[in-house]
């Protein structure tokens, strides 16, 4: 047990994410091939850099003035590591197929975890949950902890690549770095103009979203309070080749693009079936995304996130926030439309910036009014919008644990005032969508999920024509 003088205080987001009203837990799911035994898992855990971690062995505390810091302590790897041999009593551990049924359950075991498990403080914060019925893996980590990027790297160091044991894997990247066309004297100027414009509007409309600007009331839109309701989580499914084809319809778009193109053109034709002829055209539903504010490391450096000095690209919770609108549209004639206007909006955002206005704004609300302000602020801004989205690219190879091999990797987060939360990641050429909603307001998730499956399916079939 380490002195008082080793604590170390919480970086701003860290606080936010340890606020009532903001605390989040991020739920990482491995599936693998068969069920993994207990022995296999301490010995995976005690042999990775995740046990080697700081902040992985550290409680969390307040001190008598309510700032929060970590504390070193010693691991005991069985109170964090917790065997669920069958959740709800059903699941055939001898059989070689992940069912229909296998989903459901792990779903549905997530889902409850959304709401009403919160990590004890007395240990280190985060707990590996084996499901052997249902052969997975949930591990949840609170995103005190950090954020997407520094997690999935270090939660692949607990694997190996399929084809190379000996090798840990790489991150798919989410997209390659293009040539810069050298701009001209009056390009930049008009560049230089336009992000001021665009940094301008997006900051203020940020401001007004967490201060009263909400979005009209639809039967996706949660409020205050809606985190503590129920949940179901199901799964949409993708092929990243389908993703790849269809943005290459689209000069310079991206996974993103076509992700939010897809989201778009889903919730438009979810909103048609619960509400035929009530929408106004053209209706704003407004999204939540946090946006990486460093560049991808990859696991080759896993150790350099892990030192004090890394500066922007080190450990912690490194993003900012941006609001992506879509617009409910009753009939497009032509898929790819969601996809141009997913892109012409995401572009400007970029161009922006909001995202780093976003942090710094939640910092200076953090320095001079306290965590609770800052989190009372982002607690508005999820109330008076619509929905959250996330996208994580994971490794590109088919990876193992304990020589084991991944069949895929899920992630959620806790629930939200959202009643609608969408993280999608990325593994061996394919990308899974967890979509976890209050059931009460959307009971029929996976009509939501199949639309927006069938969204991608369209925009292939139309970009093959053309």
């Amino acid at each position: 047990m380490s002195t008082i003088e080793d604590d170390q205080p919480l970086s701003p987001a860290g606080r936010l994410f340890v606020q009532p009203a903001t605390n989040q837990i991020i739920n990482g799911v491995l599936g693998l091939e068969r069920p993994i035994e207990l022995a296999s898992v301490r010995t995976v855990i005690s042999d990775s850099l995740m046990i080697k971690h700081p902040r992985f062995s550290s409680l969390l505390f307040t001190d008598k003035h309510g700032r929060e810091h970590w504390r070193k302590t010693n691991v005991d790897i069985d109170r964090h590591v917790i065997v669920r041999p069958d959740p709800v009593g059903v699941g055939d551990t001898n059989s070689d197929c992940y069912t229909d049924r296998d989903e459901e359950v792990v779903n549905g075991y997530i889902a409850d975890l959304t709401v009403s498990c919160p990590l004890t403080t007395d240990k280190p914060l985060w707990e590996v949950h084996v499901l052997t019925a249902h052969k997975c893996v949930v591990l949840r980590i609170h995103h005190a902890l950090g954020d997407g990027i520094s997690l999935m790297s270090l939660m692949l160091t607990l694997c190996q690549k399929l084809n190379d044991p000996d090798q840990t894997p790489t991150i798919e990247q989410t997209s390659p770095t293009r040539k810069r066309r050298k701009l001209g004297t009056l390009d930049n100027i008009i560049k230089v103009l336009k992000i001021i414009w665009f940094s301008l509007i997006y900051v203020t409309e940020f401001i007004m979203r967490g201060l009263w600007v909400k979005d009209r009331k639809t039967v996706v839109r949660g409020g205050e309070g809606v985190e503590l309701w129920p949940r179901k989580l199901v799964t949409s499914k993708f092929s990243l080749e389908d993703m790849k084809m269809v943005k290459s319809k689209v000069a310079n778009a991206t996974i993103n693009d076509v992700l939010f193109g897809i989201i778009s053109s889903g919730l438009s034709k979810y909103l048609d079936s619960r509400s035929p002829g009530y929408l106004q055209e053209g209706l704003q539903i407004t999204g939540v995304a946090l946006v990486n504010l460093r560049p991808s490391p990859g696991l080759q450096d896993i150790k350099e996130l892990m030192k004090k000095n890394a500066g922007t690209a080190g450990w912690g919770n490194k993003f900012g926030i941006m609001l992506l609108p879509l617009y409910y549209h009753k009939n497009q004639n032509d898929p790819l439309h969601y996809l141009k206007r997913a892109k012409m909006m995401i572009d400007r955002k970029k161009l922006s910036l909001e995202a780093f206005l976003s942090y710094q704004l939640g910092y200076f609300v953090m320095k001079f009014f306290g965590a609770k302000i800052a989190s009372i602020l982002n607690y508005r801004v999820i109330c008076n919008t619509s929905f959250t989205i996330s996208n994580v690219m994971g490794p590109k190879e088919e990876i193992t644990v304990a020589g084991i091999p991944v069949t895929y990797i899920r992630t959620t987060s806790s629930s939200l005032p959202h009643a609608i939360t969408m993280h999608m990641v990325s593994y061996a050429g394919k990308a899974d969508m967890q979509i976890l909603v209050a059931k009460d307001l959307i009971p029929d998730p996976e009509k939501l999920a199949k639309f927006f499956e069938d969204a991608l399916l369209e925009m292939k079939e139309y970009a093959i024509k053309i």
